[in-house]
């Protein structure tokens, strides 16, 4: 077991960023190539692209049904290499001579695997550091993820094909479950109860986050499928913009983290939603490189605080043993809308053309804006501080 550094975090804590780090890393080599894969290489259509993007996100709506009671009952762990090892199968099903079958099913497999890796680490990361510092520590979570997202790109272009880049993600994968198979978990699962009435699984306090991450997360398909396939007519910088999308994240959870833990979380969300409307409404324009460069860098920060003002807001209002279901929950509207948005978004661009979509998700902040009001005025009083794990180790 390490011991803490400076900022208060024990080693351990950082392998895990670097093992989910590795898993989001396979994701993102194979991700900002999968729809050109789909449209070009395999003759889908766009609305085929919208379907493809989408099953993740129903696929992993549903697995978190079962990621997060597993994360509670059985341990973070368990949870997080069964994310790894699917997303490993995931890899090996894009290899595979199965045509739009094939993506289909990686897809299935990916959505499944970031389910169970994403509460798994999330779950594990506010254990060890404590939920006072739920924030930061899933800003750190966050940026492992976005780093993984930002730098796989790069590296699926370096090796050149949509088949290397798969390999890729098996290797990647594989990595990261073989470095978490040596991080020390310390579970102590809760009292199980009877079976409990679909209140108590989905409380209606978690509705009105839910609604709010939801409509933030509109517009993640049409950055992920859409993006590079709109700004190919206007410089084709799709791929230098997503890059820039996804580092401006990773440097924002990284160093800005502590925001919603400092500050009213309600002035982190707020600010957020207003400069993601103003990247989307720039990038629907259809701008020269230069400037969707930009604009993705201001969608991109924008981006970075809504998930962790909301969910450590959520957190700290909830038992300790009840974690990894509520992020589950949370996380589960999150698919839920970008499903339901990919579909919409590949219905919508086959008719109209690429920039409505952009102004679609825009239009969507406005909801989630409205749902915020709900989630932080009145802020509800906080449970009392859980200690770490090495604290509780450290008094003993």
């Amino acid at each position: 077991m390490g011991s803490a550094d400076e900022t208060g975090f024990p080693a351990r804590f950082w392998l895990l960023i670097c093992a989910t780090f590795l898993g989001f890393l396979g994701m993102g080599t194979v991700l900002p190539a999968l729809a050109p894969h789909v449209r070009y290489d395999l003759g889908g259509t766009d609305t085929t692209v919208g379907w493809v993007i989408g099953t993740f996100s129903f696929v992993a709506l549903g697995s978190r049904f079962f990621s997060g009671p597993l994360a509670d009952r059985r341990g973070r762990k368990i949870t997080f290499m069964t994310g790894l090892a699917s997303c490993a199968c995931a890899g090996i099903a894009y290899l595979l001579p199965l045509h739009l079958a094939g993506a289909f099913l990686g897809r299935s497999l990916q959505g499944f695997g970031e389910a169970c890796l994403y509460i798994g680490a999330a779950a594990w990361a506010v254990e060890v550091a404590g939920v006072h510092r739920s924030g930061q520590s899933l800003g750190y979570v966050s940026s492992a993820i976005w780093g993984g997202i930002s730098a796989g790109p790069a590296l699926g272009h370096w090796v050149g094909s949509f088949q290397h880049a798969a390999m890729l993600q098996v290797v990647a994968a594989t990595a990261g479950c073989t470095l978490a198979y040596f991080v020390e978990e310390h579970f102590r699962p809760a009292t199980l109860h009877p079976k409990r009435r679909w209140r108590a699984w989905l409380p209606l306090s978690i509705l009105q986050p839910g609604l709010a991450m939801g409509f933030v997360s509109v517009h993640y398909p049409v950055i992920t499928g859409f993006l590079i396939l709109h700004l190919a007519h206007h410089g084709d910088s799709g791929r230098a913009a997503f890059s820039a999308y996804a580092l401006t994240i990773l440097f924002s959870r990284f160093f800005l983290g502590r925001l919603p833990d400092r500050i009213h979380p309600s002035i982190t969300f707020y600010c957020g939603i207003f400069f993601m409307a103003c990247g989307l409404i720039w990038l629907g324009a259809g701008p020269r490189p230069a400037l969707a460069v930009t604009a993705a860098v201001v969608l991109g920060f924008g981006f970075s605080f809504p998930w962790t003002s909301v969910a450590g807001s959520v957190l700290r209002r909830t038992p300790a043993a009840q974690h990894g279901s509520i992020i589950s929950l949370l996380s589960a509207f999150y698919d839920l809308f970008v499903g339901i948005s990919s579909f919409t978004a590949g219905a919508v661009a086959q008719r109209f053309g690429y920039p409505p979509i952009f102004y679609l998700a825009a239009a969507a902040l406005i909801v989630s804006a409205i749902a915020g009001r709900f989630v932080f005025f009145p802020f509800a009083p906080p449970v009392t501080p859980s200690p770490s794990i090495e604290q509780l180790e450290t008094a003993v």
